[in-house]
């Protein structure tokens, strides 16, 4: 009888436990979230939608999150594989490195890996004179990239993010995420932010590089992204998450306890959201012009991460001409899907 009773104590100890673990996650609302941050936000990397928002707008120091922009500007400069020796100026740099001295031998891609991972500023200034001749050119381009991609509250003077000497190195936690989501697209950034550690051959010799975000070992699905540090903007965190599909990324500047506050709110962003598959509708359409009457049109399926429940209000508005002639292939109509009276989505219907 004593360990029937065991039996069902236990068993009712698991069920509370699976209860409260499933429940962690929902008792989060954005009013209850509170975090150390002096700024912070999070979005859903596919839609740009915020989930969350604390001063997301106000204009701080961004330390070594600054290297986000000089990678990507670094990968996309191209010729990734082709060695060099690092310019002996570049490297004298103060605060972290990935330990350049002069004459090594290095690739753009290398220099990337040793901004992401150790946050080296010696490999931010060395790959600023190997993309642009010069960290003032180099600067020029961050800020004309800015330009592009919308950020309208960002200003840099560094290729590293040392702002010490300067008050005119800003940003904030919107334009970082926007800078974020689009970084995170391109295949070598994710592929370098991911890494936990590697070996880096510098000609000779070789530096072994350990990533300083440990949310990659500790955090389910963080991929990325970078940390920072200055005793100006205090720290600063980035991060990456996928979890069933859905990509998050969240972003707190001037937080002294961000890796609590990231897991926090990333919990809190996917418990918001589910991932919906949409499209796959088939249409006929007239043909003019030959023998055959009509032709099948199809949207592809495709997927979009909604919060919860949201689903059950898209709708859709259907482009069609009212014929086409035998022959035409590809793309002949488009379907708009809204949800509240916002584009979510314009598709191709496509002739089969």
């Amino acid at each position: 009888m004593d360990l029937i009773r065991k039996m069902v104590v236990c068993m009712i100890c698991l069920v509370v436990m699976a209860t409260v673990i499933c429940l962690r996650v929902s008792a989060y609302g954005a009013e209850n979230i509170v975090t150390n941050a002096k700024a912070s936000v999070l979005i859903d990397a596919d839609s740009g939608r915020v989930l969350y928002s604390k001063n997301p707008e106000r204009r701080l120091p961004m330390a070594s999150t600054t290297k986000i922009m000089s990678v990507i500007l670094t990968l996309e400069s191209g010729d990734l594989d082709c060695e060099f020796t690092v310019d002996p100026d570049a490297i004298k740099v103060e605060g972290s490195s990935m330990g350049l001295l002069e004459g090594d031998t290095v690739t753009k891609r290398k220099l990337c890996f040793g901004m992401l991972l150790p946050s080296g500023n010696d490999s931010a200034n060395a790959a600023a004179v190997a993309v642009a001749g010069s960290s003032e050119r180099f600067v020029g381009m961050m800020n004309k990239k800015a330009v592009e991609l919308g950020l309208g509250n960002t200003h840099f003077v560094t290729p590293s993010g040392l702002d010490d000497f300067t008050e005119d190195h800003y940003s904030t936690a919107e334009d970082m995420a926007k800078l974020t989501a689009y970084a995170v697209k391109n295949r070598d950034f994710r592929e370098i932010c991911s890494t936990a550690s590697t070996s880096i051959d510098l000609g000779g010799r070789s530096v072994w590089l350990n990533n300083t975000n440990k949310l990659l070992s500790s955090c389910d699905g963080v991929f990325g992204v970078k940390t920072g540090f200055t005793d100006k903007a205090g720290r600063c965190l980035i991060t990456a998450c996928e979890r069933e599909g859905i990509t998050l990324i969240c972003v707190t500047l001037g937080d002294s306890t961000d890796w609590i506050d990231h897991e926090k709110l990333l919990d809190y962003g996917f418990s918001r959201l589910e991932k919906v598959t949409l499209g796959g509708e088939k249409y006929e359409i007239p043909v003019s012009g030959g023998s055959k009457k009509c032709a099948e049109i199809t949207c592809p399926e495709f997927t979009l991460s909604l919060e919860k429940g949201d689903s059950e209000r898209v709708e859709k508005r259907v482009i069609l001409p009212q014929f086409i002639y035998e022959g035409e292939s590809g793309a002949v109509g488009k379907i708009i899907y809204y949800l509240d009276g916002g584009v979510l989505k314009v598709c191709d219907l496509i002739i089969n």
